[in-house]
């Protein structure tokens, strides 16, 4: 098989056979030959791509939001074949920091004629992820927000209302936390690990400047109060995450995160998990090898 595409049926332009059909047509106009898989049931979305990795084919592409790039990532780290990114998801955050178009028809071009570009990827308790991983108020917002997503509100709504939600509550956790040779020790609203360093400065979104840099980069709030989350958002808007005071940053290769709960919510690219402690944390530098457009 040449591409094999696992085409969401969840992310927010469906998986009809309209969508099937034009991805299908698309690939056909490069000369490429694909093959749409569609989730469901029986398998869910890393079962079904680790079911098309064995059919042979030599690209293997996610058709999504970041939590469907997230799924058949996993299919795909360490395997000797390509992987591409059709992203059709609200935020698509990695393929934003991939340089990969948002445009359908030129993410098919990207996949079909782009080049090979190897980039990092980051791995908790055997869990891979590409953007980035949190502990803490996070996970409760996004577990709630679906909660709410379900019960007819719109998306954006429902982030409000659950973050509102979490925050009235006592959203600090204890966290020791070991980094090469160093130990921190937080009460702290959460823990953000990024596979690579994220840059926010002003009213433009968090973006990452390489995927490349062969680390982790992990943030920990050194704040105990919520009036401290009010003064952390004020300096990342103004200074930037490196600069602001409430935020410990470390660089690193590796960490565990440790805790009294055996079982801990874990964010992965957006999605919520469920693993048990301690966290692992590690950088596998180059480990993907993702189409790209040609510079």
């Amino acid at each position: 098989m040449d591409v094999a595409v696992v085409l969401n049926p969840r992310a927010g332009h469906g998986a009809d056979e309209e969508m099937q059909r034009k991805i299908i047509e698309l690939f056909a106009e490069h000369g490429r030959e694909a093959t749409v898989f569609i989730p469901g049931e029986r398998l869910d979305v890393t079962q079904q791509a680790r079911a098309a990795v064995e059919t042979g084919c030599r690209v293997l592409v996610a058709a999504g939001g970041d939590g469907t790039v997230n799924g058949v990532a996993q299919a795909a780290v360490g395997r000797d074949l390509r992987f591409g990114v059709l992203p059709l998801g609200t935020l698509n955050h990695f393929a934003k920091d991939a340089g990969i178009p948002v445009d359908l028809a030129e993410a098919v071009r990207v996949v079909a004629e782009g080049v090979e570009r190897r980039v990092d990827v980051g791995e908790v308790n055997d869990r891979y992820f590409l953007n980035n991983s949190s502990i803490g108020v996070y996970p409760r917002i996004v577990e709630l927000r679906h909660r709410y997503e379900s019960s007819g509100l719109s998306k954006w709504v429902a982030a409000l209302w659950a973050s509102l939600a979490v925050l009235r509550r006592r959203p600090f956790l204890a966290v020791r936390i070991r980094v090469e040779g160093e130990t921190v020790v937080r009460r702290t609203p959460f823990v953000f690990i990024g596979n690579n360093e994220y840059r926010m400065v002003g009213l433009r979104g968090a973006h990452r400047a390489s995927l490349t840099g062969g680390h982790l980069a992990l943030s920990v709030m050194n704040a105990s109060q919520r009036v401290s989350l009010l003064g952390l958002a004020w300096d990342v808007l103004t200074r930037g995450p490196d600069q602001a005071k409430e935020l410990d940053l470390f660089r690193v290769s590796e960490a565990a995160v440790e805790t009294r709960r055996p079982r801990l919510q874990v964010a992965l690219d957006g999605e919520v998990r469920v693993l048990r402690t301690p966290l692992r944390y590690r950088s596998h530098p180059l480990a993907l090898r993702l189409m790209a457009p040609v510079a």
